[in-house]
């Protein structure tokens, strides 16, 4: 079975122009199929302020009304990740650009809470395996954005971690899928503030532990509930860590591992 690598870069980086231009280096080099995935970083809300649309935060997620959707689709469909495929062209890695609705590639829906409204925020329902693994048998890298549609018309904004995993999850039976959360931290840290308090490797036990005794930072939670989920779904690999150390993360040298009981 052949090896895919998919990356989820996350926001902080995306918002340094050096950092992400070292980071797109990197991603290029990976030998063989590969997808990115990316957010928005804080373009979306400085843009928002500069039109003087409020936003609204809860638990970390962003309340999406329509003036709010039309800035991300802007921002995240638009701006970034057409930088991101030029700047990927420009190194030699022949990459296309997709929202979820191009080609149907990630439909969702809107999503249902019992005592919040989200706005157009998406729930993931399928992912469109058929049309990636053709771009990846071409060798074409697909670069996802983390806006997906219902296929009623209506484009939803969706959680890029949640996209990574579950794209993730659609290919892991086309391809032994290593699964990369590359973000600005050294991996998941026992103490938010000390990069030297990475946790090397987690299981579902250790993870419960240090959940229960409060010391995993909250923001974290999410993105270890994705990585869990795409465990056991069948991806073969999830790895949390610095963007800067790319290389380090695939050959297992840094982050943290996420792993099977």
């Amino acid at each position: 079975m052949d090896k895919l690598i998919i990356v989820k870069i996350g926001g902080n980086v995306i918002d340094d122009d050096e950092k992400c231009m070292d980071f797109l280096k990197s991603f290029r080099a990976i030998e063989g199929k590969k997808i990115l995935v990316h957010g928005g970083g804080k373009l979306a809300t400085s843009l928002a302020e500069k039109l003087s649309v409020q936003q609204q935060l809860v638990e970390g997620r962003r309340i999406t009304d329509a003036e709010t959707l039309k800035i991300i689709t802007m921002v995240y469909g638009g701006l970034i990740n057409k930088n991101i495929v030029a700047q990927l062209q420009a190194f030699g890695c022949n990459a296309i650009g997709l929202s979820g609705a191009d080609g149907n590639v990630i439909q969702a829906h809107k999503r249902v809470h019992a005592s919040i409204d989200y706005g157009f925020v998406g729930d993931v329902d399928a992912v469109n395996a058929s049309l990636l693994n053709n771009l990846l048998q071409q060798n074409i890298t697909p670069v996802l954005c983390a806006v997906s549609h219902d296929g009623k018309g209506q484009l939803l904004n969706t959680n890029a971690d949640t996209i990574a995993e579950e794209t993730a999850k659609a290919l892991a039976p086309f391809y032994a899928v290593d699964l990369l959360y590359a973000f600005e931290k050294a991996g998941v840290l026992q103490n938010a503030n000390d990069e030297s308090t990475a946790i090397s490797e987690l299981n579902t036990q250790s993870y419960a532990h240090l959940k229960a005794n409060g010391a995993i930072f909250a923001g974290m939670i999410p993105k270890l509930d994705n990585a869990f989920n795409a465990l056991r779904a069948g991806v073969h690999k999830v790895i949390i860590g610095k963007a800067e150390t790319l290389t380090d993360l695939i050959n297992g040298t840094s982050g943290t591992s996420i792993v099977h009981d």
